[in-house]
């Protein structure tokens, strides 16, 4: 008899939701709008309305589905109490009770990074090892952390806020958090274009490309790099020193067989990959120095994969 769970994705501005037989083989995939009005009250019953409609649709009954597994935008306690979830508007409830008693089946919920992870775990690129972390590369610095196949949440629901690290003494501009100096104003897409822009400023002598380009990107960095532009050649070698710094660290505490690295910044491939690892190297405990590391395969579906693999 053929089995089915679901994992579930929410978004500041869309929900994604899979469908998925529970070998791991996903048959459907959508979308709905994160409806944030009135506190985000109707987040939690817009997803079950929306999985029932898709399981009649599919004539699979209930009695079928093994539950439903969500990754949400902020803290949540290991008994799936939410610690306010800011781009929702939520507060203070437990999101798995509440998901339970719409909808008529398990639900598991966990903090949408983490969940990621181990949706990379189960099926992308940490396939094959039971302990990864995953650094997430995109606007911020994100992360998740998996041990012996579990998700590691912390007591706060904080483990894996690795763009929080603090990095820097004197730095003087304020990170999105609240503190100065924090891993993700060097290391995420905007980090390094706001890096740059600083470097450029500060040292009119240097000849770069860059200079020409009207609106400065991530992208625009890294494909400078990869046609030799010394200054984005420059950028590039210190982002990945602080990432090869950041995990070093990391991996003395928690010692993971591989380190995945994703978000859309890891699009820029082997330039950046390559970096990090030369300079992970050069960080690291000797132990834990010959770790793997490898490029997110998932995508913006590794949260509903991941979502799956904790209900089950």
């Amino acid at each position: 008899m053929t089995k089915y769970a679901v994992g579930v994705d929410i978004g500041g501005t869309t929900v994604k939701i899979g469908l998925f037989v529970t070998n791991g083989t996903l048959i459907d995939t959508w979308e709905i709008i994160t409806n944030t009005e009135n506190n985000g009250e109707a987040v939690l019953p817009d997803i079950a309305a929306s999985v029932k409609e898709k399981l009649e649709e599919k004539e699979i009954s209930l009695a079928d589905v093994v539950g439903i597994g969500m990754g949400v935008p902020g803290p949540i306690s290991p008994d799936g109490t939410v610690l306010k979830c800011v781009n929702l508007g939520w507060g203070i409830f437990n999101v798995e009770q509440k998901m339970e008693q719409l909808i008529g089946l398990k639900a598991k919920a966990g903090n949408d990074a983490n969940v990621a992870a181990l949706g990379e775990m189960w099926q992308g690129g940490g396939k094959g090892y039971d302990s990864i972390v995953m650094v997430t590369l995109g606007t911020g610095v994100g992360g998740g952390v998996i041990i012996n196949g579990q998700i590691l949440p912390g007591i706060h629901g904080a483990a894996g806020e690795i763009g929080h690290m603090p990095m820097c003494d004197d730095e003087t501009d304020t990170c999105g958090c609240g503190k100065k100096g924090c891993l993700e104003q060097y290391t995420s897409a905007n980090g390094i274009t706001r890096v740059t822009r600083k470097y450029l400023e500060a040292h009119p002598e240097e000849v770069s490309t860059l200079r020409a380009v009207k609106e400065l990107n991530s992208k625009e960095i890294f494909d400078a790099a990869k046609e030799g532009d010394p200054v984005a050649l420059k950028m590039v070698e210190r982002t990945g020193d602080m990432l090869g710094k950041a995990l070093a660290m990391i991996s003395c505490v928690v010692d993971p067989e591989a380190f995945v690295i994703g978000g859309g910044m890891s699009k820029a491939g082997a330039i950046l990959l390559d970096s990090i690892k030369e300079h992970y190297q050069k960080y690291a405990f000797h132990a834990s120095r010959d770790i793997e590391f490898k490029g997110a395969m998932l995508g913006n579906l590794a949260g509903i994969y991941g979502g799956v693999k904790m209900v089950l």
